[in-house]
């Protein structure tokens, strides 16, 4: 029931936009605050963070560690809810990949995989075929994911992703899950199998930014600066 819970509220907010205008087809993250409460009171991680993508292109989100990149990569996927403002989906959109949060530690691999295409009504032997080539887990698919290592987590959360025609892709710094070969064939599905694809992309590697990205966000002290010049914005990035 657990998994039925986190996926399914992901999926609502996942789900293909209904296309009502010219203006739609982007997503739109507006004014967002986040805070979380700890011991020592609260604590805001973003503020007033506002920023667009359009259908096919790229941004990169930048800062330090604990800049609260990978928080904002959650609320736009709807993993979390933002304390204020808003997020227009206008893009069929992934969870972020890598994300493992969602899926049935007690189910096996392919059970999982049954559960993502049914979920979003694709071809149950199709996706569990390329699950089983792309994240090449072998005999692994039939063992339950509380067995799983942390690098066959991530393997197998990436496969479920691709075998999903997301219109646009939240990538938090998984292109180093595996080892090198693994890690060309991640970098291929995501941006040359999928070149078309929108994408929010979180990186510390400014060389694929450069070449992908057509605006970067610097995040810092939860503010954020939105640079359409991405060589300076990775520029200021470099000062932090």
């Amino acid at each position: 029931m657990q998994l039925v819970r986190r996926f399914g509220s992901c999926r609502r907010q996942l789900q293909r936009p209904e296309i009502v205008g010219s203006g739609s087809r982007k997503i739109s993250v507006n004014k967002l605050v986040k805070y979380y409460h700890s011991p020592i009171g609260r604590r805001r991680v973003l503020d007033n963070v506002s920023f667009d993508v359009a259908e096919g292109q790229k941004i990169a989100i930048v800062g330090r560690n604990g800049a609260g990149k990978t928080t904002l990569l959650k609320l736009i996927s709807g993993v979390e809810s933002p304390t204020s403002g808003s997020i227009n989906r206008g893009l069929f959109m992934s969870w972020p990949l890598g994300f493992v949060g969602g899926l049935g530690y007690e189910m096996t691999g392919r059970d999982n995989a049954r559960f993502i295409a049914r979920l979003y009504d694709k071809d149950e032997e199709d996706v569990i075929a390329f699950v089983d080539d792309f994240a090449e887990l072998g005999s692994q698919l039939d063992v339950p994911l509380r067995d799983y290592s942390t690098g066959m987590s991530m393997r197998l959360s990436f496969g479920l992703t691709l075998a999903v025609d997301f219109e646009c892709l939240l990538v938090d710094e998984v292109l180093s899950v595996g080892d090198q070969r693994f890690h060309r064939k991640c970098y291929d599905a995501i941006f040359v199998q999928r070149k078309h694809c929108a994408m929010i992309l979180i990186s510390h590697d400014t060389s694929i930014i450069r070449k992908f990205c057509s605006q970067v966000v610097v995040l810092k002290g939860g503010r954020s600066r939105v640079f359409t010049d991405v060589e300076f914005g990775l520029k200021i990035y470099e000062t932090l």
